[in-house]
């Protein structure tokens, strides 16, 4: 069945611009609720610098959903999206890959999967097509960090002034034959696999460096011609995605203490940590492909080339990427966004995913989520109440909406345990313990009562590595 067959309906409830992880969440949980749906995606009659498929929900590289272990801040905002009947992270698990304690896709495959379910929905018109115009009824905008063109132009137009950014880089891909097994060896840090019961040494390919190698590395990278921002853009990176010439350029063993740290990994031809590491994680199901994990640059294409061969594992590489970076935009959402993200000039507007100034795809989704939510709720004369602060969607709806002084700039910010409330009287040892089983606590009866003001609350059965609210917490 196609989408037009599947279609009867002429005029949307609402129009969801953008077909990115937040945009195809909110489509998807308005169109569970008898919502009509008209998801518009620009892709393929336009292509950002950042895709390359015509698929939803595309992702820059496989673990760009990061990990998938409660204990950690994706990952308990993973557990929060899975009770909350999230497509998108169902359909990520349904394309995972082995990558430890991550939630890592086959980036095709999980983008296949979110389409063909978007486009078989009886409640969702995908339209790909460039939107140039605004339409006039309920809309929400999800159209991403990257938003350009007469669309760009018009959103600040809407907003009234200009919009802020960052810059943002994703990492290159290696093929998995081209890799010498001589220079490198499998492993998870500190022997973590993603499989417990596994008999496999590890889900990583590890390419150590030793102390002069790693110098030079250094040095090279600092020196490398860099792709440089043009004369009106101002560089502004957000630090947990620094380019690794960033970091070099603050010190030689900034690297070492960040992507390329040893520690946990046992060269198994010494017995002991290498001086510093390149880990590369599987970027399909099959195994052909390798992404070097932090590795997000903006260094030159040759540059590139000539500079990641000098890792012994590397020598002779063959990629099938090179990296590559991009300018980021979002919204001072405080200002301008009201209590369910609807503009204060515009209430029939509202805005999601990374727009907002959340970071992250999990963190995208989770604002798609929510926003729809909120839509749903006001297609029918109600209002949700917000999130408890305690959960992590309680914090990003909290960071995006709350009002701050004139001395507290908004900046964009992931998911962190830094966003909840203390614990008084909580040991160090076992804090994000009692954060993760406080946050799941609580969850539940916020959703029971977005369940009695919208309907079709219905958790994904819990998976596997997630079983456990606590697992894996020291």
């Amino acid at each position: 069945m196609t989408n037009s067959q599947a279609v009867t309906w002429r005029e949307p409830d609402v129009t969801v611009v953008g077909g990115g992880l937040a945009g195809s969440e909110a489509a998807w949980q308005l169109a569970e609720r008898g919502v009509k749906v008209a998801l518009v995606e620009m892709k393929p009659a336009a292509m950002s610098p950042a895709h390359q498929t015509p698929l939803l929900c595309e992702l820059v590289c496989s673990n760009s959903l990061r990990s998938n272990d409660p204990s950690a801040p994706a990952g308990l905002l993973k557990h929060e999206l899975r009770r909350a009947g999230s497509m998108v992270i169902d359909a990520a698990m349904a394309a995972r890959v082995p990558a430890g304690s991550a939630l890592a896709v086959d980036r095709f495959g999980f983008g296949r999967e979110v389409t063909r379910r978007l486009a078989l929905h009886p409640n969702v018109r995908l339209e790909r097509r460039l939107l140039e115009e605004l339409p006039a009824g309920p809309t929400i905008v999800c159209t991403g960090p990257l938003t350009g063109g007469k669309l760009g132009a018009l959103i600040q137009r809407e907003l009234g002034g200009e919009r802020m950014y960052f810059y943002d880089a994703i990492a290159p891909i290696v093929a998995a034959d081209s890799v010498d097994p001589a220079q490198s060896f499998r492993a998870s840090r500190w022997a973590k696999n993603s499989d417990p019961d596994a008999e496999s040494e590890g889900d990583y390919v590890n390419c150590p460096l030793d102390r002069p190698t790693y110098e030079a590395f250094v040095a090279a990278v600092v020196a490398g011609r860099k792709v440089t921002p043009r004369a009106f853009e101002e560089p502004r990176y957000f630090e947990s995605c620094l380019p690794i010439e960033v970091m070099a350029e603050r010190g030689e063993d900034v690297l070492r203490h960040g992507p390329m740290r040893p520690v946990g990994l046992d060269d198994p031809r010494t017995g002991r940590w290498p001086y510093a590491v390149v880990q590369l994680r599987p970027e399909n199901t099959w195994g052909t492909a390798y992404n070097l994990v932090g590795f997000q640059t903006r260094l030159a294409y040759p540059e590139q080339a000539r500079i990641f061969s000098m890792i012994p594992a590397l020598a002779n590489a063959e990629w099938l990427r090179f990296g590559s970076i991009h300018r980021n935009s979002y919204l001072d959402a405080p200002a301008l966004l009201g209590a369910s993200f609807e503009l204060k000039t515009r209430p029939s507007l509202r805005f999601a995913g990374l727009l907002t100034g959340v970071e992250g795809y999990v963190e995208s989704c989770a604002m798609g989520l929510l926003v729809a939510w909120m839509t749903a709720a006001a297609l029918g004369g109600k209002t949700l109440p917000p999130p408890p602060l305690t959960t992590m969607f309680g914090a990003l709806y909290d960071h995006v909406t709350r009002v701050r002084g004139p001395k507290d700039k908004f900046v964009p910010t992931n998911v962190n345990f830094g966003l909840l409330p203390p614990l008084p009287g909580t040991r160090k040892d076992s804090r994000k313990l009692r954060a993760a089983e406080r946050a799941i606590a609580e969850l539940g009866p916020w959703l029971a009562q977005v369940d009695g003001a919208i309907g079709g609350v219905r958790a994904n059965p819990p998976a596997p590595a997630m079983a456990s609210p606590t697992a894996g917490v020291a």
